[in-house]
């Protein structure tokens, strides 16, 4: 139990930093925090709370890690679907809460995409669903090999987590504009559930296909790896 508690808190850390960025401060007047502060924002989420809570639950904070950490042979199958199940839930809550927090502005209108992902006209920019595909997959599938390869070994494993923040940064600096960066199923079916403006929920799939064959890769890569 205290393992799934981890991964709800932690996930629901990720989207409130990383989204909460993007929906309060990327853009704010003339002192907006624009991609760059986004993607550090993500970077620190996942940094802080791996040093939180990594012992307790390993950290994962999302579908495609645990999925990676199974297709590895890391993680015990019987195991996934409660991890999934409170990741999904902690990223709700979490965009539930922005949403409160955003809806409260004394001019408030509209969410708008509200940090949603989306490709093609809901792309950041208008990038095709095949390149948003592409860009998932190969983003997920370097963040779980990151993931797995630091905290496999023990001189590396105490500062995993700042590998993992700085791989999450990274991924963000190359993939806002494409995609609005997911690399997590949960946190995009948070932000879909609140998000105005395009069909992001027709579009949520992808979010979901993408990460998680890029993390069976990963765990594939890994595990062939421990062999050779």
């Amino acid at each position: 139990m205290k393992k799934l508690f981890a991964e709800f808190f932690g996930t629901f850390w990720l989207v409130f930093g990383g989204c909460g960025s993007a929906v309060f401060a990327a853009s704010y007047q003339d002192l907006g925090i624009g991609f760059h502060g986004v993607a550090v924002a993500f970077g620190l989420t996942v940094l802080t709370m791996a040093f939180a809570v990594g012992p307790v639950s390993g950290a994962h904070f999302n579908p495609a890690v645990t999925i990676g950490f199974w297709s590895c042979g890391k993680f015990a199958a019987k195991d996934v679907f409660g991890y999934i199940l409170v990741q999904v839930l902690g990223a709700i809550v979490a965009a539930g809460t922005l949403f409160l927090i955003v809806s409260g502005k004394s001019d408030f209108v509209s969410v708008g995409s509200f940090a949603a992902n989306g490709y093609a006209e809901l792309s950041s920019g208008w990038y095709s669903m095949t390149s948003v595909l592409l860009t998932e997959f190969v983003t997920t599938a370097f963040f779980v090999i990151i993931i797995l390869g630091s905290t496999t070994h023990k001189v590396t494993k105490k500062l995993a987590p700042i590998a993992i923040g700085l791989a999450l940064t990274l991924i963000h600096l190359i993939s806002i504009p494409i995609s609005n960066t997911s690399v997590n199923p949960a946190r995009s079916t948070g932000q879909v559930l609140f998000a105005e403006g395009g069909d992001y929920a027709g579009q949520l799939w992808l979010f979901w296909l993408a990460p998680i064959a890029g993390a069976i890769v990963a765990g594939l890569v890994c595990k062939l790896s421990r062999k050779v």
